[in-house]
């Protein structure tokens, strides 16, 4: 697969020519599937903020950016259903659209829907994350970021999927997220057993065979280890 992982979603022209690189052709030209299932695990302050993504009402774009379709696939539901109603459906999609949420919660609906087996043989797909969508392809997510647990989880477990090799730390000084500053980033950083990324809402990171590029309008910080 191929990634751009954001934090305030396509926000920016940058981030957006970022994207079309990525996709090989326009987003018109392209299309998705919208992730909504990490926001269930904020529930319930999340339900009018989950519709409002889905329906492309949301200020941190991705469905509203012009796709020639967008379809929308709820990883709790693929369990019950026959692989065939859904894996060819994925690997014919350009765009995996991942909205954010919270990470654990995700990170386990994606191991026990079987989406993220898929992801090795997803050559030329290119998954979108926001937020959580971006933190769960990370080795660790960082201890200020858990709430939902699995019930077979340590409390302090913060491993996701381990797709790249850095943590992504979102909305970096964003007024609305208190605890998000960049005090709080550098904290975090020195408790992360890996390098990490601090990115706010206008900047995104692209991964390719192993790349990783920053693409930004905004501000950032790299914390090596």
């Amino acid at each position: 697969m191929k990634l751009l992982l954001t934090s305030g979603g396509v926000s920016n022209g940058t981030i957006r020519d970022a994207l079309t690189h990525l996709l090989d052709k326009p987003v018109a030209d392209a299309t998705a599937l919208c992730i909504p299932t990490a926001m269930y695990g904020m529930l319930p302050r999340t339900a009018v903020m989950t519709w409002r993504q889905i329906a492309g009402q949301s200020p941190t774009p991705l469905v509203e950016l012009g796709w020639k379709s967008v379809g929308m696939l709820e990883l709790t539901a693929l369990p019950s259903l026959p692989d065939d109603h859904w894996i060819p459906l994925v690997r014919e999609t350009d765009a995996l659209l991942v909205c954010g949420g919270d990470v654990r919660y995700l990170h386990h609906w994606m191991l026990t829907s079987g989406l993220a087996a898929l992801f090795p043989t997803l050559h030329d797909t290119v998954y979108v994350g926001l937020s959580a969508g971006s933190m769960v392809t990370a080795p660790h997510v960082g201890h200020e970021f858990l709430g939902w647990q699995p019930p077979t989880a340590a409390p302090d477990d913060d491993t996701a999927l381990d797709l790249v090799d850095f943590a992504v730390f979102p909305h970096l000084d964003n007024p609305m997220c208190p605890d998000n500053t960049t005090p709080d980033a550098e904290r975090w950083a020195a408790r992360l057993p890996v390098p990490g990324y601090a990115l706010d809402d206008e900047s995104a990171i692209t991964v390719v065979d192993g790349t990783v590029e920053v693409v930004s309008e905004g501000h950032w910080h790299h914390f090596a280890r």
